[in-house]
């Protein structure tokens, strides 16, 4: 699974004004039905907006600020309200803080089918704890939104922060394209910058590291005390296994903890999971102990870890000019002209249509100079 690329997104303060708000409702409404009705599929519009580049346009058509955090929660707020299950196939569920935690009860209350139900719930735990436990970048997931149709297609757009850049992060999932929860699972990683290291545990490269995990919480757990206290004491050497980055120290966060959840480890010794989708599931089974897992296997055991942050490339670092990476102009062309074509076939009055396009305009203005 290749990533798309990322966004600079600073956290702003505020409200978005009810007059704003109502609008944005408005026109995502119809903007959705009017591309089911004219034959995109649900199965599509799950994938478009899994794709951070229409996700991020889509958001400019709505009205929000392209480089704003508050685009990924306003937008799909609008949705959540604006998009239903009985008039469109499609419905979101989640938001900040308690409204993401209480995704598995929204899907109890809207899903029929207790296999989808089943699948739909453990899409959204799993997403949300890969991208606070198993990717280990600096940024806390503190908004998570599953957006699902009828017919069991589903995308998830989630946000961490990192509260002393005071910078967001975005993580986009694609339900359909995921093989692996745990391996490379993301169709897009957008974020302000390229972090100098990130525990990344979703990579292929970490492969042995998840392997050995699995593998160390089989033992006895007083055998795993004794290799966490051997670990502390060879952290400096840690610094070995980041080349070609060279002498460089471990942020606070990478650090190995000091405070582990031994009952989640004891769980996990009594259940012995066949895999690590598996452990990660256990309850407890936290950032501080899997990194400690992870840690243990590279300084004790010599396997790989992939230390590289998963984002590509940043439009804040100038990425309209090649630097680092250069933008997909194409799928961005792709995404304006498709969305373009949206709110021109919508039943919308002419205002509203005008304000839209002269929205996408300035985006794609603001995009190639």
């Amino acid at each position: 699974m290749s990533l798309s690329g990322t966004a600079d997104l600073p956290l702003h303060s505020g409200h978005v004004p009810p007059w704003l708000m109502n609008r944005m409702k408005s026109l995502a409404s119809v903007m959705i039905k009017v591309m089911v009705e004219t034959g995109v599929s649900r199965r599509e519009v799950l994938r478009r907006f899994g794709d951070p580049y229409w996700f991020q346009a889509f958001g400019c058509v709505l009205g929000f600020d392209w480089h704003s955090s508050g685009l990924t929660t306003v937008v799909t707020g609008a949705l959540r309200d604006a998009v239903k299950l009985d008039s469109h196939g499609i419905a979101v569920v989640g938001g900040k803080g308690a409204m993401g935690l209480r995704v598995p009860e929204a899907l109890q209350e809207l899903v029929k089918s207790e296999d989808l139900a089943i699948r739909l719930v453990k899409a959204s735990k799993l997403s949300a704890k890969v991208d606070n436990a198993v990717l280990q970048d600096g940024y806390r997931i503190y908004h998570h939104v599953l957006i699902f149709s009828e017919d069991g297609y589903w995308t998830v757009v989630q946000q961490g922060m990192n509260p002393s850049r005071m910078y967001a992060r975005r993580y986009h999932w694609i339900g359909e394209d995921v093989v692996s929860f745990v391996e490379e699972p993301h169709s897009g990683v957008v974020g302000s910058r390229v972090e100098d290291i990130v525990l990344n545990l979703t990579s292929k490269l970490s492969r042995e590291a998840r392997k050995t995990s699995v593998d160390l919480v089989s033992e006895n757990p007083s055998k795993l005390i004794r290799l966490v206290n051997l670990s502390i004491d060879k952290q400096e050497t840690l610094t070995r296994w980041l080349e070609p980055m060279g002498e460089i120290e471990l942020p606070p966060h990478l650090d190995m903890p000091r405070k582990i959840n031994w009952r989640a480890i004891k769980e996990a010794y009594e259940m012995r999971p066949r895999k690590y989708e598996e452990l990660v599931e256990i309850e407890g089974m936290g950032p501080s102990t899997l990194r400690a897992l992870a840690l243990i296997a590279a300084l004790i055991y010599g396997v790989e870890i992939d230390w590289r942050d998963p984002v590509k490339f940043t439009f804040a670092h100038g990425g309209k000019d090649g630097v680092p990476y250069p933008v997909s102009r194409k799928r961005m062309d792709e995404s304006i002209e498709f969305l373009k074509s949206i709110i021109e076939s919508a039943n919308l009055d002419r205002e509203s249509k005008t304000r839209a396009l002269k929205r996408l305009l300035n985006l794609e203005r603001s995009i190639y100079g």
